[in-house]
């Protein structure tokens, strides 16, 4: 895909030169289309055509349904903000405006939780749809809209689900998005009405992402080819609570439980906080310990089913690899910064709240800024609200009401298990006895081709048997015969999935209540509502109070280490055997230290808290840095303000080259090329700026230490694809040479490989440090290299590595380097920005931009070191918010409010959000009006 010619210049354009550069792009956009579609294609993919989705954002709307007018006032960057007179009127709005910016994304994203991609996109979505149908996403939603959900977050859904439809009414394809129009070429789709279930079901796409450690689960039980218990527990080591500070650190839950009993509010409760559980709590035995050291010791039971294991969950990887993301990198790597600081280290005297969720870039962003208003909140119409949504979603996920703030990261807390069942016939054992499977009947429309029929597969307690779902699996015993209508039902293992998501629940509750909740206590109850997926909850409010809570449907585990490792399902003894109590989670309330820090670390000591909620938490390298950086202004003396809020979420500083450094600084290499290299890291400040050459040369570095320490002892399965290597022989696959060795390439996309090179691979190296003569620093011989048989040795075989690497990739002088060059983001359609013909990528799609930042620093522009150096995930959008005046705080998307390709909005804050500038963020009315842009009116 060429490039964006503004972007990569690293000069800002102009507005002249951004009209120009459109301009410039529709026109070669009709001279493409025109020749590859042919004279009559041309005529019909003009300009006008273009264009011929783009919103009316002024002047008045008439639309059936309204009970009166409302107000939909856009700013410069297109954000709107709704002003109406009942909730019915507001939610609707929200569901029209959102239409006018992003229907189709919201329409594709309601096609991928159904499991009916195929219908929009072709034969090649049938493998996914057959996975998403046995997870069932859509059933559990209606279950969920049915059966829990409140009767006031109903008619809210379907006020939205009005808007939507609202807007969709008489329009054809072309008339709502260019991919509509391109799509055409193909099939004769033609979009749906909005459901009320829909927008539910993108909650259950949420959770997937944020599902916690099942890809950890997936990748011990794998590494068990090649290593033993020790290795693996060399891989996955112990949280450093020394070192890392928890979320959760100070105070005891009955005095915080005694203070809102009470009524007390922050003068009376600075200094406590809850730690949550009771002395009694139970169904935590066998599940602590460190994470990976119990993952291969076979006390699940499954020491004889090693081979079956590996082909099970090899081909599970594979299913789970192809699956759409939603707002994640299939639920790896995804972290998140939120922090908040009480008005005693502020300048203005009341708190200061940031987040930037990190998850996978895509175009448009996840998020879309938009703000809710009553003319005059009362019974009738309940919400004055900003912040960040979601296109096809109701409400505001993240930000901010007249009273409150709240911002979130992924809490990891482990919500999913995979189990191992043993196959007999069209049943399961459990127990000693054979169970049946119930199973339903779905079936899968192609656009373009015959329909396809699939038989869903579930346990008795509603597990879906995932294994079911790819062709290459190998079954363990006697395969049998079975209908072109149902999936290969042999004897052997399969591997069945229980996660908390697959039960109906009452999230959306939840963020209806969080959006008008006044204090803390009002808050932490709306949270107790927000079920899945769990999420660290940050909080701050106008009367200077600070908070966090950890909500979510957290299951208890009878025996075995079921969350780090694949367990025996024919045992009842490793079922779940309930849920934590919500009363029972941990929060924190008004500390004294006055600020709260939450970036993915583990939440709570675990000598300190009954329950095991996860072994797999981050690693604590963001949070720590963080807090570092918080205490170092204010043991300075000095207040903090929301620039240094903002200057904090863009802290570029690389804690691993802090380890690093100083040891490579120290080996002797011969090579002339490598030393000048090397003498790119004297004095270096360890920031890892765009510009830096320092920054290239060391994740260089970094990147080829882990290859030669752990990632070429990978097995296949977590090595990049196609990256081959000879290896000691395990099985009788691949062509052997007559040394023993067999020949295996990898079979992981880049962005998924190990070692990845985050926060635990941190660990890893550090803890590996002292012993210089440990077997993960052995190498053979490789070509020219030399064999390295110690720590420094390895060192040095790496700098070698990094320098012809870079010189390949950058040039000989390393005065033209920088880690910009190396670490770029493209910005890539989700659909047919990756999979559709050449030109309309071309047309979709924008980027590159040359990024600071890295894995596990604060700004986190994620890369996988196993694959590359391009950024994989990102700050998906920042803000800050200033209790003391909420028109003083400041937000960012990573894109912009359109999801037209053309539109002025489509890309219009990438620059500024790669630059680490933020935007205004009006609230009040004077504030709204005064930066207003556009306004229309929706009549009734």
């Amino acid at each position: 895909m060429p490039p964006n010619t503004t972007a990569s210049t690293g000069h800002k354009p102009g507005k002249s030169g951004r009209k120009k550069g459109r301009k410039a792009r529709l026109v070669v956009l009709v001279l493409v289309l025109a020749i590859i579609g042919g004279i009559a294609y041309g005529a019909y993919w003009s300009i006008s055509t273009v264009r011929a989705s783009f919103p009316q954002t002024k002047g008045s709307i008439t639309l059936d349904g309204l009970s009166g007018p409302v107000d939909v006032k856009r700013d410069g960057y297109g954000i709107p903000q709704i002003y109406a007179s009942t909730d019915e009127d507001l939610f609707m709005a929200q569901g029209y405006v959102q239409a006018q910016d992003r229907f189709y994304e919201m329409d594709v994203r309601r096609h991928m939780t159904s499991g009916r991609l195929s219908e929009m996109f072709g034969k090649g979505q049938v493998k996914n749809d057959e996975f998403l149908r046995t997870l069932g996403w859509d059933r559990v939603a209606k279950e969920e809209y049915d059966k829990k959900l409140s009767a006031s977050t109903k008619k809210y859904l379907q006020a939205y689900a009005k808007g939507v439809n609202a807007y969709l009414k008489g329009k054809d394809g072309k008339a709502i998005s260019l991919e509509y129009a391109a799509l055409g070429f193909t099939n004769s789709y033609k979009p749906e009405e909005w459901t009320p279930v829909d927008s539910v079901a993108w909650l259950k796409a949420m959770a997937w992402d944020l599902r916690g450690n099942m890809q950890d689960e997936i990748d011990r039980a794998l590494m068990t080819s090649r290593f033993g218990p020790k290795q693996i527990a060399d891989l996955y080591p112990q949280y450093p609570y020394s070192r890392n500070q928890a979320i959760v650190q100070q105070g005891q839950y009955d005095e915080l439980t005694k203070t809102f009993e009470a009524g007390g509010d922050s003068s009376d409760t600075n200094g406590t906080s809850g730690t949550s559980g009771t002395s009694g709590a139970s169904g935590t035995s066998g599940t602590t310990g460190t994470s990976g050291a119990s993952g291969t010791t076979g006390s699940s039971g499954t020491g004889d089913t090693s081979a079956a294991l590996q082909s099970q969950l090899s081909g599970l990887y594979n299913v789970l690899e192809n699956v759409p993301d939603a707002v994640g990198v299939n639920g790896n790597g995804i972290g998140s910064n939120s922090w908040v600081v009480a008005g005693k280290h502020t300048i203005s005297g009341k708190p200061l709240l940031a987040n930037d969720p990190h998850l996978s870039a895509s175009l448009p962003s996840v998020w879309y800024q938009m703000g809710l208003h009553c003319r005059a909140v009362s019974s009738k119409c309940q919400y004055d609200v900003s912040g960040y949504t979601f296109a096809g979603m109701p409400g505001v996920v993240i930000g901010h009401n007249q009273n409150i703030a709240w911002g979130m990261t992924n809490s990891g807390v482990d919500v999913t298990d995979l189990y191992l069942e043993k196959l007999s016939g069209d049943g399961y054992l459990y127990d000693g006895k054979v169970k049946p499977f119930t199973s339903r009947e779905e079936t899968i429309k192609v656009a373009g081709g015959a329909p396809k029929k699939i038989v869903v597969r579930q346990t008795s307690d509603g597990m879906p048997l995932l294994s079911d779902r790819d062709d290459e699996l190998v079954k363990v015993g006697r395969k049998a015969g079975v209908d072109t209508a149902a999936p290969d039902r042999g004897d052997g293992y399969g591997v069945a999935l229980r996660w908390t998501a697959l039960e109906p629940g009452t999230s959306l509750d939840a963020v209806f209540a969080m959006d008008k909740a006044t204090d803390f206590s009002g808050f932490r109850e709306a949270a107790t509502l927000f079920d899945v997926p769990s999420q660290n909850l940050v909080y701050a409010d106008t009367k200077d109070n600070i908070g966090y809570t950890l909500p979510g449907r957290i299951p208890t585990r009878a025996k075995g280490d079921t969350g780090s490792i694949p367990a025996p399902g024919w045992d009842s003894k490793y079922r779940w055997t309930g849920y934590i109590d919500q009363d029972e989670l941990p929060y924190e309330y008004n500390p004294d230290r006055g600020y709260i820090v939450t970036a993915n670390q583990a939440v709570i000591d675990k000598d300190k808290y009954p329950y095991t909620l996860t072994t797999d938490w981050g690693y604590g390298t963001r949070s720590q840095r963080i807090s570092d950086l918080i205490e170092s202004k204010i043991k300075g003396g000095g207040k903090i303000s929301t620039d240094d809020m903002r200057q904090m979420q863009l802290d570029n500083s690389s804690e691993i080259a802090k380890l690093l450094v100083p040891k490579l600084l120290k080996i002797d290499v011969p090579a002339k090329g490598v030393r000048e290299a090397q003498k790119l890291l004297e004095g270096w400040d360890y920031t890892q700026d765009a510009d830096s050459a320092a920054a290239a040369y060391f994740n260089a570095v970094w990147r080829n230490i882990l290859k030669l320490s752990f990632g070429n002892k990978m097995p296949k399965e977590l090595r990049v694809k196609g990256q081959c290597l000879w290896v000691k022989k395990v099985d009788t696959t691949g062509p052997v040479d007559g040394a023993g060795e067999v020949r295996e390439c990898g079979e992981r996309d880049a962005d998924q490989a190990q070692p990845d090179g985050g926060d635990r691979w941190f660990e890893v190296v550090r803890n590996l440090m002292a012993d210089e003569k440990s077997d993960w620093w052995k190498t053979p011989d490789v070509g020219t290299r030399p064999e390295a048989t110690n720590r420094d040795q390895l060192f040095e075989r790496a700098m070698i590595d990094a320098r012809w690497e870079l010189t390949a990739k950058l040039g000989k002088d390393i005065d033209t380097w920088s880690w910009g060059r190396l670490h770029r983001l493209f910005l890539k359609n989700q659909t047919l920005g990756t999979d559709g013909p050449g030109f309309l990528q071309y047309v979709l799609n924008r980027g590159p931009w040359k990024l600071s930042g890295g894995e596990a620093a604060v700004n986190a522009t994620g890369w996988n070191a196993a694959g590359g150096y391009g950024v994989v995930w990102v700050p998906s959008m920042r803000m800050v918010v200033n209790l003391d005046d909420l028109d003083k705080s400041k937000w960012i998307n990573l894109t912009g409010a359109s999801g037209h390709a053309y539109s002025a909005h489509y890309t219009d804050q990438t620059d500024k959000w790669a630059d680490g500038e933020l935007l205004d963020w009006s609230f009040s009315d004077k504030a709204v009006d005064k930066n207003t842009s556009d306004t229309l009116v929706l009549k009734p």
